[in-house]
């Protein structure tokens, strides 16, 4: 979004608008920009969440199964959340055969995992991406 846009939705002129966003960045409330993917034009258009629960037989073990998954590039979120899983993994991939590939060549040989159920998603009804 422009900053001429902006200042025109939070009702300023664009001067003020920018000074006020460029405090933001050197405070760190702005923490920096990103560029929004189109899911089809970059062949990653099959959204899965795999929630998975390991077993956590010791600090290494979820340290490297954290640092393993994290490096996949399929891998585009994930969270160590609380209850009775361990993690919430986003997968995007170019369809049901990626996933298929992902699932049995990358998290099936993982130590340590003890439950895997993966979420493929219909739509995206809101999303931050």
């Amino acid at each position: 979004m422009s900053n001429v846009e902006l200042a025109s939705r939070v009702g300023l002129t664009p001067a003020p608008c920018l000074r006020r966003v460029r405090r933001l960045e050197e405070s760190g409330v702005i923490a920096g920009y990103r560029a929004r993917l189109d899911p089809v034009a970059s062949g990653r258009e099959f959204c899965v969440y795999v929630l998975v629960q390991i077993t956590m037989t010791s600090r290494e073990v979820v340290e490297q199964f954290e640092e393993k998954v994290a490096s996949y590039e399929e891998v585009t979120e994930m969270r160590r959340v609380y209850g009775e899983i361990d993690y919430v993994i986003r997968v995007d991939v170019a369809d049901s055969n990626a996933f298929e590939r992902f699932q049995t060549e990358k998290m099936y040989p993982l130590p340590g995992v003890h439950r895997m159920v993966s979420h493929p998603t219909m739509k995206a009804v809101k999303s931050n991406d």
